[in-house]
């Protein structure tokens, strides 16, 4: 499948590239401050009511009770992760794998669909640094007046509005932190330690640890993080095709772009040789990432739909059609069909589907019970004094379900096996070990060794049982 073509834009100052205009990167060039303006619109309001949504989600989970424990609790040190009514185990960390796979198919369908999509409305650094910017506009003012802001010497009114800035940026990464570190510790007890030094030093740790890091990601790295440090910005365009969904600067309308009065309606400005776009650069001011959506698709675009709203809004204000930059294909811009249905959305569709069906299965079919069984290795059999064959082996039982059980255990593959311990007792939560001995008569050996199967039966729950197949070693020579 045809990959459309992305550019290595690098982001300017305020302004953007005039098309044609040669310009060189420098390897290590110096970091140009991007000054975001504020922009409403309909794609912006789904944004915000996103990531409102999500940071409520974040902030308040933690805070949830299922029962006598948090709804969400990654216990480390009793290794035990709780979500909702469902506890799981390392020994299932199989189903965590299973589960970030699932989650990067559904990055793949999704961007194959519509582009990063997912870093423009959910990604957590997209998220905190909205919020952070958001912030920025209350306290400091415009996109023009944080510009004249920094530029003028320092004033009272200078320090206290960039103080209070970074001090509501460190209490949001506090909060962060704290509420990170309480997804793994209970954080009603977490919020009483902390202040008063009796939390684990761990917690200390991690909380500083994600306090600096969200208060440099989201206020001071900013777009750095989506063009340098993200690899999904690198890889993105393997998935791209021409009927990818992506924010696209309509050329053969827009072009020639220029400045023209506004008394000009759209048919007077064709005839005067103008195309669509003005070239106010708001789409420039807007962008997080400081690009000019106008110079093509580029990897440092993360398809938050900022440009579209404020290009909406000055057609609006021109009495032009809106759509000049609008969510689109690369088939559709060249005047082709766009295909929605194509093979490897459709392939992603369905190994998506079938990861998740069997997911879901194997989650509600699993069984609270972890059972291993392995011969005692030191010694092949022993004989017992009245002539009978005997194995060793050593059970390992893990009772992964909320409650005590009291399992029944039994052996087949051989006539008349017997057991020298046939029941076991585990707390929930909890492993035991267990030594047994299986007997068999040394004339139902036919061969050196023979599988034989260990069950293991809750009592009063017929559904919680196991088996596990193992070999029993005798000598055959009579």
């Amino acid at each position: 499948m045809e990959k459309i073509p992305s550019q290595d834009i690098t982001p300017p100052p305020v302004g953007h590239h005039t098309p044609g205009e040669s310009s060189t990167q420098e390897m290590y060039a110096k970091r140009r401050h991007i000054y975001v303006r504020e922009i409403k619109g309909l794609f912006q309001k789904v944004r915000r009511s996103a990531n409102w949504a999500l940071m409520l989600v974040f902030f308040l989970l933690p805070w949830i009770n299922w029962g006598d424990r948090p709804a969400i609790w990654f216990d480390l040190p009793g290794r035990e992760f709780h979500i909702l009514a469902a506890t799981f185990y390392p020994q299932e960390f199989v189903l965590l794998s299973w589960l970030l796979i699932i989650c990067a198919f559904g990055l793949f369908f999704i961007t194959v669909f519509a582009g990063r999509v997912w870093c423009g409305y959910t990604c957590p650094q997209s998220v905190w640094t909205f919020l952070f910017i958001w912030l920025e506009h209350r306290i400091e003012g415009s996109r023009n007046q944080r510009i004249k802001l920094d530029k003028q010497p320092v004033t009272v009114d200078k320090v206290w509005r960039k103080g209070a800035k970074h001090m509501a940026w460190l209490l949001i990464a506090l909060a962060t932190g704290i509420t990170f570190v309480g997804y793994f510790t209970p954080i009603r007890e977490l919020v009483m330690a902390l202040p008063t030094l009796e939390a684990h030093g761990w917690s200390y740790f991690w909380v500083g640890f994600f306090l600096v890091f969200t208060y440099l990601n989201a206020g001071w790295l900013r777009e750095q993080v989506c063009i340098y440090m993200c690899p999904y910005a690198r890889f993105q365009s393997v998935m791209f095709d021409r009927d990818t969904l992506i924010v696209s600067y309509d050329e053969t309308r827009g072009e020639p772009r220029g400045r023209r009065k506004k008394s000009l309606n759209h048919e007077q400005a064709r005839e005067a040789g103008f195309g669509d776009c003005i070239d106010c650069e708001l789409c420039v001011q807007v962008c997080p990432t400081g690009i000019d959506i106008r110079d093509g698709l580029q990897y440092e675009c993360i398809t938050c739909a900022a440009c579209i709203d404020a290009c909406d809004s000055v057609m609006d204000k021109m009495g032009y059609p809106r759509g000049l930059i609008r969510y689109t294909t690369e088939n559709a811009l060249e005047g082709k069909k766009s295909h929605l249905l194509r093979p490897r959305l459709l392939g992603y569709f369905a190994a998506l589907v079938i990861m998740i069906g069997a997911f879901a299965w194997a989650v509600n079919d699993r069984t609270p019970l972890n059972f291993e069984a392995e011969r005692e290795r030191t010694q092949l059999y022993q004989m017992t004094r009245d002539g009978q064959v005997s194995n060793v082996y050593n059970l390992t039982i893990r009772n992964l379900d909320h409650q005590d059980h009291t399992y029944q255990l039994s052996v087949t593959g051989l006539p008349n096996l017997t057991l020298d311990n046939t029941s076991v007792s585990v707390p929930a939560g909890e492993s035991r070990t267990q030594i047994v001995t299986v007997i068999a008569a040394p004339e139902t050996l036919t061969q050196p060794s023979h599988p034989i199967t260990f069950m293991l039966q809750a009592q009063h729950n017929e559904k919680i049982r196991q088996e596990r197949e193992t070999r029993f070693l005798g000598d055959i020579r009579r």
